[in-house]
């Protein structure tokens, strides 16, 4: 169980996929709404996996479950009440809209279910929830484009930033040069996984796109010239430890950079990823730092901190928050 330190300590979670929030049991109600019989044991199966082909082949199948923009609208809701359950105050949500547009579903109607979630969870929760429109980057730049106008159409309403996820293997962040740069135009922030499944390369090709975080990051390890750089530029990097390792990208969780990051001077973050599918919470991957990597509480609040100032949020609102998180008293 998470110390009562970490419970209260008031956070932002920035990497964090609505579809990988849904839990075994929502999964088995969004059925049963459609008249189909499943049970939880059905639902868990779907969540076994032995690598990251083998997680990104179960993120997929889980998406078609999801078909009405009232299903959207519940797991929305589900999200925010398990944020506000850990002190997450604020949080920014990728929504895999390439998968949306691959299935041709109406998307107009899934943005509204995906407001109507929000806007009952923030009222009330008290969560701060933005979004990120994602895509998948083996679709391709065509695909990619598609998603990121979407994204420029609701730009007023709560969606704040355009990513890439996916296999990075499959197509390099060069592909998506233009698609960023409409993006940046069009008044979007810019994020990337990058470095999870692929080399430095990917970190490098990420940053050359303008994206201002990275998801993952992991690899960079292995090129000091780029720890360098993102220690320099304090480019945020989201780290996901129980992710990683579910996955089967980090092979052992002590050989997790997370700790040589901090210490580097890295700006890094906290995040829990997919949190049922990888059975995480944040508070469980702050947690794993202070007992497997040595994090103190005051690097706990060092790191809710970063989550707070590498968020998209406006400069007034972030100050709102870090004030909060000042005034939370340190355990003795």
């Amino acid at each position: 169980m998470p110390s009562s330190f970490i419970q209260s300590l008031p956070k932002a979670e920035l990497h964090l996929h609505l579809e990988g929030s849904i839990t075994p049991e929502t999964l088995v109600e969004l059925r049963r709404r459609r008249g189909q019989e499943s049970t939880i044991a059905e639902a868990d199966a779907l969540y076994q996996y032995k690598d990251f082909l083998g997680f990104l082949m179960a993120f997929k199948t889980l998406t078609e479950d999801l078909q009405t923009p009232d299903d959207y609208e519940l797991i929305t809701y589900r999200l925010m009440q398990q944020l506000k359950i850990q002190n997450v105050l604020h949080a920014e949500a990728y929504v895999s809209v390439g998968v949306c547009l691959w299935r041709e579903q109406d998307f107009d109607a899934i943005f509204e279910g995906l407001e109507r979630g929000r806007e009952r969870g923030q009222k009330e929760f008290g969560v701060s929830l933005l979004w990120i429109f994602d895509a998948v980057r083996q679709f391709g730049a065509e695909a990619a484009q598609k998603v990121f106008e979407l994204a420029a159409k609701y730009r007023d309403r709560s969606v704040v930033s355009i990513g890439i996820g996916g296999d990075e293997l499959k197509a390099q962040p060069e592909l998506f040069r233009e698609q960023f740069a409409y993006a940046s135009a069009q008044g979007l922030r810019l994020t990337a996984h990058a470095g999870e499944s692929a080399g430095p390369e990917s970190i490098w090709g990420a940053l050359n796109l303008g994206a201002e975080r990275i998801g993952h990051g992991l690899t960079a390890a292995q090129d000091p010239e780029l720890i360098e750089e993102l220690a320099q530029r304090q480019v945020p990097i989201e780290i996901c430890l129980t992710s990683n390792l579910k996955t089967g990208c980090c092979l052992q969780l002590h050989d997790h950079p997370v700790r040589k990051y901090f210490d580097q001077g890295l700006m890094i973050t906290l995040s829990s990823d997919d949190p049922a599918m990888f059975g995480t919470t944040l508070n469980r991957e702050y947690e794993l730092a202070q007992s497997e990597f040595g994090f103190t509480d005051e690097h706990l609040r060092e790191l809710a901190r970063n989550s707070f100032e590498a968020s998209f949020l406006p400069p007034e609102k972030k100050i709102e928050f870090l004030n909060l998180l000042d005034s939370t008293a340190i355990r003795a």
